[in-house]
């Protein structure tokens, strides 16, 4: 008798850890991704801004489910699922048939039909944007340092979207700057070289507490980062940004971490009444796909909604009027991709599936070394250099693979007691641009920003 046969497209969070819940059941499992590694998501901006290499923030998907007998992995692009016919076909034709299939594409940038943003901004969403962004930033020092006045020329970045990404990210860039000042010798103009942080609401950390965003618009200031609230932004060109209001900012590099959306090829395989905000899919209680008992979507593609039942959860997100939804971060998609496969095996033990209960740990945001604030369960916010060690402790025990935790525990610990640290190099050719795949989807509702 042949095993019922569980296809898992996304090898992120979600993924893995739907994988992982299923690694003992008699099941013949296939894990599907176009990459044949796992990013840590959450510390690519410390890749973008030098702090850490490509290699500690991923890890080969293979070497992580070696010891999955059950679990074979495939390395592709998932070009169309035919949900009719229990069916994902991959981009080079290959048909791979499902008695169950758990969707954990996650989400892409959205450039939210701004002009000049797709064009002249670098999203942070991938271990290749966050290399291109490293390679831009350090481009723009190297180029003020080369200011023919001989006086220290300027490099202003600019970072759009108040969320935790945005926070860190300006955090990290005012620090690279400090270092490369001191350390690096590279001759900048200081009252012209700094960074400037753009978030739409009216104030930073839209998801936390209050307390925790005026603490990271303190902790920002007194670094020197210009932030902007209340601020959206109209237009991107090569050389700035212009705000609704009029105002101009000029810009060496723009980072945009205002928006995501779904995979397209999801999207475009799904009538336009799932489509949620921010493109998520909409789902059932279970994580279901409404008439597609078999299909569950997880993570940041899927919308999930509290329930009355959710007495646990505690940080759910209501964006532009729309009903209230998780936020798009690991937590939700690990503890959604377990969920999925829980409920796999309910069904085939002949049990009755059960609804989403998400379990909110806590959220956390790192402005700088020593600088943090994380917001734990009952409302209680720590921040500072207890902040600080939360964040790390809690980035440690998530990042994936012995060598990684090594590797970045060594840097943090230096980076601690000694600065600078950190790969400042410039590899490859800064004129390649990846930035994030045109949303083929004419059907899907116009997208809004979530944390512009």
């Amino acid at each position: 008798m042949s095993l019922e046969r569980v296809l898992i497209v996304g090898g992120g969070f979600g993924g893995l850890a739907a994988a992982k819940r299923l690694r003992e059941a008699p099941l013949d499992i296939r894990l599907i991704d176009r990459h044949n590694f796992h990013t840590f998501q959450p510390l690519l901006y410390q890749v973008a801004t030098a702090g850490l290499d490509t290699a500690d923030v991923a890890y080969p998907i293979r070497t992580i489910l070696r010891r999955r007998s059950n679990i074979r992995f495939i390395h592709g692009l998932v070009s169309n699922i035919d949900f009719g016919r229990r069916s994902v076909i991959l981009e080079d034709g290959a048909a791979l048939q499902y008695d169950h299939l758990i969707i954990a594409t996650g989400a892409t940038a959205s450039f939210l039909g701004i002009p000049g943003v797709r064009q002249h901004a670098l999203p942070l969403y991938t271990l290749d944007d966050a290399r291109w962004v490293r390679n831009k930033v350090l481009a723009a020092l190297e180029r003020a340092d080369n200011d023919p006045n001989g006086a220290g020329g300027a490099a202003v970045f600019v970072v759009v979207g108040g969320g935790p990404t945005g926070v860190e990210t300006a955090g990290a860039l005012s620090e690279l700057i400090d270092i490369t000042m001191r350390h690096d010798r590279l001759r900048l103009d200081p009252l012209r070289t700094r960074v400037v942080l753009i978030e739409g609401r009216d104030r930073l950390l839209p998801s936390f507490s209050a307390h925790a965003g005026t603490y990271a618009e303190k902790a920002l200031s007194s670094r020197g980062v210009d932030i902007r609230l209340n601020a959206q932004v109209a237009s991107v060109s090569p050389t700035d940004v212009t705000l609704v209001d009029g105002q101009v900012i000029s810009a060496s590099v723009v980072i945009w971490v205002a928006g995501i959306t779904v995979d397209g090829t999801l999207a475009s395989t799904l009538p336009e009444q799932l489509h949620g905000p921010g493109g998520r899919i909409q789902v059932e209680s279970d994580l279901t796909v409404p008439g597609h008992p078999e299909v569950f979507i997880v993570g940041d593609a899927a919308a999930i909604r509290p329930s009355e039942n959710n007495v646990h959860s505690g940080n759910a997100t209501r964006s532009h009027g729309a009903a209230t939804l998780y936020p798009q971060v690991a937590q939700v998609a690990i503890q959604s991709g377990d969920h999925a496969a829980l409920q796999i095996l309910n069904r085939i033990n002949g049990q009755r599936t059960e609804e989403f209960v998400y379990r909110e740990r806590g959220v956390m945001a790192t402005v700088g070394r020593r600088a943090a604030v994380a917001q734990l369960k009952h409302g209680l916010v720590i921040s500072g250099t207890l902040g600080w060690l939360a964040w790390l402790a809690l980035h440690l025990v998530y990042l994936i693979g012995f060598r990684n935790r090594i590797a970045v525990l060594i840097n943090w610990v230096w980076r601690y007691f000694k600065w600078p640290s950190g790969p400042r190099l410039i590899v490859g050719d800064i004129g390649y641009k990846p930035g994030a795949p045109e949303v083929q989807c004419p059907d899907c509702p116009h997208l809004k920003p979530d944390h512009q």
